[in-house]
């Protein structure tokens, strides 16, 4: 029989206190397990990394230069599995997450793909919706902008083989969006990026990219900025978008869950 490949989860953490033992409580619970779980520790003063000790099966490492994208790096680079997968530490996988990318790339064809997934927001109402939403915004804007799909670092894996090819080729910069950016490269190298909207679905947490308001506003220029870096024309769609998500949907979405736990409550 062929032997089935090995899978690694690659966490990025950065004062992660208040969601890391949900994620990793996620994990513990997968129906396959996979082969290492590396937290990259990227300076965190919070209790992140003592959350993490406490699990068995996870193995941190630390990168002192911050930003997420060395962190990225760091844990890819790490990472001993044939498939890399990363998330963050606010994404909660359902149980059958690993099983379902461990099937994808057990098809030979797919070893030249990498494999993103779908989201939505479990701290609010409205799942469905803005979920919806959520895919709308991350992935049919930026193919029609980018004319392939790109990587969302909630909920993303690729082959080894592809990261040390492009490993060296993408971009080292903390004002871009890092996982489009490897999306981006990768597709300039051939490889092609596969988005399974329902089978890996996860959970993150909306609120964590709002909490602060210029962390958020930095957090949303990295969109046009990427785009812009790789010189695609219409970068300005990402402008477009940001002003539409801050100032449309993120109130919608609010307004629609006040909503619904007020007559919840009655």
């Amino acid at each position: 029989m062929k032997k089935a490949l090995s899978l690694s989860i690659v966490i990025p953490v950065y004062n992660e206190e208040l969601h890391l033992k949900a994620c990793l409580d996620a994990i513990t619970n997968q129906t396959v397990k996979p082969l290492e779980v590396i937290i990259v520790d990227n300076n965190s003063t919070d209790t992140s990394v003592q959350i993490a000790h406490a699990y068995r099966f996870v193995t941190v490492i630390k990168e002192a230069r911050q930003g997420i994208v060395f962190a990225r790096t760091a844990g890819f680079n790490a990472a001993s599995g044939e498939i890399i997968a990363r998330i963050d530490a606010d994404t909660v996988l359902p149980p059958t997450w690993v099983a379902q990318v461990m099937h994808f790339y057990s098809s030979p064809q797919h070893l030249d793909y990498a494999l993103t997934g779908g989201g939505y927001f479990y701290n609010i109402r409205l799942p469905r919706f803005n979920g919806w939403m959520q895919s709308q915004l991350a992935y049919r804007v930026n193919r029609a902008v980018t004319g392939h799909y790109i990587l969302w670092g909630s909920n993303m894996a690729l082959p080894k083989k592809l990261w040390l090819e492009v490993r060296t080729k993408v971009c080292q910069r903390t004002d871009i969006h890092e996982d489009m950016d490897l999306a981006i490269h990768l597709h300039e190298a051939g490889y092609q990026i596969r988005y399974e909207a329902k089978k890996l679905r996860v959970g993150v947490d909306l609120r964590r990219v709002f909490k602060d308001r210029d962390q958020s506003r930095t957090h949303m220029r990295r969109w046009p900025q990427t785009l812009k870096v790789h010189q695609y024309h219409f970068w300005y769609m990402g402008v477009l978008g940001n002003i539409l998500l801050w100032y449309f949907i993120q109130p919608f979405i609010f307004f629609l869950e006040a909503m619904a736990w007020l007559f919840g409550r009655r």
